[in-house]
């Protein structure tokens, strides 16, 4: 059967595509950044999976205002990275598993979570970003790959502790699939930011560090904070952290397993006007 080895974590702020893209990777106001990457680049060539998993928001570029779906899996056998605006990144195509994708969807709305099912989509800097920051710039992706976008751009996003629940039933799905894959599953977004208004600019280091240590250690009660509190704390975009919880909940010791191991951490302020988290949590 399927099983998942690992849960990955980062936010996707999109200057750090752009960076990578344009060769300023290596300025120094993004070395830093980069440098805390370098051990997740190894460990993820040292542990390359059949299939991620990648939980992210996309930003009105495969869904509009018109219609934003709460939970969407694609299912296609490729994505091509989107048009945000200023062209495509020079990125490659993200290859699927429609396979496993459909069996995930199948079992998740079996077990009484709504998914709307997605059979073509271009993909933004939610999910490639995530990819570069621990493929670099790659001729192709090391695996296929299955996007999982979640509405926490239009209010009212899932609540954390549904999107804790939800990655307990992804975990039941995959573990359920009849194939030895070897499965991670990745949560983006966040950390604390505000894009608009008075609060533009707004990072909360405190805040940050709290969540990544609640989400390591203890994330059944983190699963509960209300929303008001992401967007007290961490700014109106902040709530992007809820999808770490799906993320989170997939892991083995939510089910009664041994408590994972926690292989990289990384917080890093500032890239553009966001603070950027990153950990690694491995199964054991």
């Amino acid at each position: 059967m399927a099983r998942i080895t690992a849960s990955v974590y980062t936010s996707h702020v999109p200057a750090i595509g752009a960076a990578l893209d344009l060769g300023k990777s290596g300025e120094p106001y993004w070395q830093p950044l980069f440098k805390g990457y370098e051990p997740s680049k190894a460990w993820l060539k040292a542990n390359t999976p059949d299939v991620i998993f990648l939980v992210y928001n996309d930003h009105a570029t495969a869904f509009s205002l018109e219609m934003i779906p709460t939970f969407a899996i694609g299912c296609a056998a490729e994505f091509k990275p989107a048009d945000e605006g200023w062209g495509p990144r020079p990125v490659p195509t993200v290859i699927g598993h429609p396979e496993l994708a459909a069996h995930i969807a199948q079992s998740v709305i079996q077990d009484d979570f709504d998914l709307t099912i997605v059979n073509k989509m271009d993909v933004d800097h939610g999910l490639t970003v995530p990819l570069s920051l621990l493929c670099g710039q790659p001729q192709a992706w090391p695996c296929p790959v299955i996007p999982f976008a979640v509405n926490v751009v239009q209010f009212p996003p899932p609540s954390g502790r549904r999107c804790f629940e939800l990655g307990k039933a992804i975990r039941r799905a995959i573990e359920s699939y009849d194939e030895p894959l070897n499965v991670q599953v990745w949560g983006t977004g966040g950390m604390s930011h505000q894009l608009q208004g008075q609060r533009a600019g707004l990072i909360n280091r405190e805040f940050d560090n709290a969540f990544l240590d609640q989400l390591i250690a203890d994330p059944d009660s983190l699963s509960r904070k209300p929303h008001i509190d992401y967007v007290r704390e961490a700014g109106s975009e902040g709530v992007e952290l809820v999808m770490w919880l799906i993320a989170r909940g997939a892991m083995s010791d939510v089910a009664g397993g041994q408590p994972p191991r926690l292989v990289h951490r990384f917080y890093h302020v500032p890239a553009s006007n966001t603070a950027v988290g990153h950990a690694i949590l491995e199964n054991v």
